[in-house]
């Protein structure tokens, strides 16, 4: 036998011992992880970090430098935190791992998350009660159940109409009473969501207050499902972080609302993430819907993306629908007239 095969077998002896202690440093750091979690300490600690390389370094004989070995331990640690990270997300209330069937949201008589689509239709803005009602009428008149519409309105000037507020949610209330829908109204600080709740009956988190983290919390305190946007700025991982606020206060009915991202294109309003649909479906047990409406900004699309959303996995499709587009207080360009409503409604469920 060679003197080269001979150190081959050497090396192939001490890759093996190598993978045995790589597997048991990981196995204690998973523990370690554990503990962290447990006292609410960073998964992260800079100065832990620097102890063991200045422990390392001081022993190190060569023949790698120092620079090396730093490297080299590094990536170990990088390894060692993603398993900790990884194995904490799946200790998460969200996660399929912790709960594997679907969860189904009940909401008066109907549910969300089951096997038939769920529908929300109305317009960005309640402006008066004929609009609301007009809108109202059309969508029970197709058989639908949910009813969306905005009393209080995030816009991006001070100067833009910002909701009837109180005198809208009680037109909500009225109308959904008289044509027996369901409503679907955003709120954006916990005092609004004080007034709201005796008048509507699902709350939505908007994208611009996704990591409000007060109002997830409060949120997380009633009983009524949550629908909950997902910012425009925001990773997948942070929507879901976003979901566990509101669960680990103990609501549980939180709807996932995927509406679109903000990238270089400028050729709508955001970019529809289609992806995040089937990630979501396979890493959350929580019900996903898509809002088409704020993800193109425009309506020739809005059949193709509704279509795209469907096949990817989503559980539902939001849109916005307006009596008179031309005529509305806010995202004209995106609301669809009745004509163009129905003609969508009826392309999607083709």
């Amino acid at each position: 036998m060679s003197r080269m095969t001979l150190l081959r077998k050497e090396i192939d002896g001490l890759n093996q011992q190598l993978l045995k202690i790589l597997n048991k440093r990981a196995e204690i750091a998973l523990e370690i992880g554990k503990d962290k979690q447990n006292h609410g300490y960073p998964i992260y600690d800079p100065l832990r970090e620097q102890q063991i390389l200045e422990l390392i370094i001081d022993k190190n004989t060569g023949p790698f430098t120092d620079e090396v070995i730093i490297r080299l331990f590094k990536e170990i640690f990088k390894a060692s935190m993603s398993l900790q990270i990884d194995n904490l997300a799946n200790d998460f209330k969200i996660s399929r791992k912790v709960k594997r069937e679907n969860t189904i949201i009940k909401v008066k008589d109907l549910y969300v998350g089951g096997k038939a689509k769920t529908f929300i239709f109305g317009p960005c803005s309640i402006e008066n009660e004929q609009q609301l009602t007009d809108s109202a009428k059309i969508i029970s008149e197709k058989g639908l159940k949910f009813i969306r519409g905005g009393a209080f309105k995030p816009r991006t000037s001070p100067y833009d109409f910002q909701g009837l507020g109180l005198v809208g949610l009680k037109l909500m209330k009225k109308v959904t009473d008289r044509y027996n829908l369901l409503s679907v109204v955003e709120v954006m600080d916990k005092e609004q969501l004080s007034i709201a709740l005796p008048y509507i009956d699902i709350i939505q988190i908007g994208a611009r207050n996704m990591q409000n983290f007060s109002l997830l919390k409060a949120v997380g305190k009633v009983d009524k499902p949550i629908l909950l946007k997902r910012g425009f700025s925001a990773t997948i991982d942070e929507f879901k972080l976003s979901a566990e606020y509101i669960i680990s206060e103990g609501n549980s009915n939180v709807i996932l609302c995927e509406r679109g991202i903000r990238t270089f294109e400028n050729s709508t309003r955001n970019t529809l993430d289609i992806s995040a649909i089937p990630i979501l479906k396979s890493e959350t047990h929580l019900p996903v819907i898509v809002d088409v409406s704020h993800a193109a900004g425009r309506k020739d699309i809005l059949i193709s993306l509704a279509k795209a959303a469907l096949a990817a996995g989503s559980d539902g499709i939001m849109a916005e629908i307006h009596p008179n587009p031309k005529i509305a207080l806010s995202d004209a360009n995106q609301q669809m007239d009745f004509s163009e409503f129905s003609n969508f409604y009826k392309n999607i469920l083709e």
